[in-house]
């Protein structure tokens, strides 16, 4: 299965939407398969012209990659500048994500860009290392910056000229690193392995703000640190951009992170 396979969402019913996904090496769904699609689902129900400017999804259970996913999208708002979409992902067991997706319309604007990205190497001179064929990742080593996680990623395939699955794209991605900086923040934290560092660690909600128009077949690079963990839960947040410097998205995740208990 490819990103625009995984993409091509199946109608049923009246604003209603059914996808599938692959089967992950940890059991269970990718977070951000769940994201993406339900943005696909929402991007699939307004007028031409709108492309999505913000999303923000809490996850509530874990997914079955064994069953289809049920997408029921609820219409908030048409208005003339901007259309607002709320999503459920349903499986068998209940509600697994629910989402509201922001769409917007083009106009013309100030460009101001404050923050810059950092003085990194590119992509080309670093080692490939996703554990997914659906988009090519090249981490860059911060050994001096354990709160923080810095990697190139583009989907695998060319997305077309399509707006949303770019969009679509850079979501199913963009959950890919928050954890790790929360995790590497944790005082209790043994290895950088998961299997093997005794915490626990569960994305609890995810948000995305799309500044720019991109590619997401284009490499980007994603910069995420952590901005500190208090009652299980750690925040990280961070900036995406192209290979030019261009501030393209911003994202924020929470964790749950836990220690885990003697079995």
């Amino acid at each position: 299965m490819d990103f625009i396979e995984m993409m091509a969402l199946e109608p049923h019913g009246p604003d209603t939407y059914v996808g599938a996904g692959p089967s992950y090496p940890w059991g269970g769904l990718f977070g951000g398969q769940i994201v993406a699609q339900a943005l696909r689902a929402g991007g699939l129900t307004v007028d031409s012209g709108f492309v999505p400017h913000s999303l923000h999804a809490y996850y509530i259970r874990p997914g079955d990659h064994s069953e289809p996913i049920r997408f029921e999208v609820d219409r908030l708002r048409n208005g003339r500048s901007f259309a607002t979409r709320q999503v459920v992902a349903r499986q068998s067991n209940g509600a697994i994500l629910t989402m509201i997706a922001s769409f917007k319309r083009a106009e013309a604007s100030a460009e101001v860009q404050v923050v810059s990205m950092p003085d990194v190497p590119g992509p080309d001179g670093l080692e490939p290392d996703s554990w997914t064929d659906l988009y090519d990742r090249r981490s860059v080593a911060s050994p001096n910056e354990p709160h923080r996680e810095q990697a190139w990623i583009r989907i695998n395939g060319d997305l077309r000229d399509d707006p949303l699955l770019h969009a679509c794209g850079l979501a199913y991605s963009s959950d890919d690193l928050p954890a790790e900086p929360v995790g590497a923040s944790h005082p209790e934290r043994r290895s950088s392995d998961h299997a093997t560092s005794g915490l626990s660690g569960v994305s609890l909600d995810h948000a995305v703000w799309f500044h720019r128009p991109f590619r997401a077949d284009e490499w980007r690079l994603e910069d995420v640190d952590v901005a500190g963990i208090a009652d299980g839960r750690g925040l990280a947040r961070g900036a995406f951009f192209s290979v030019d410097g261009t501030h393209i998205a911003s994202v924020a995740q929470e964790v749950l992170i836990r220690v885990r208990r003697p079995k």
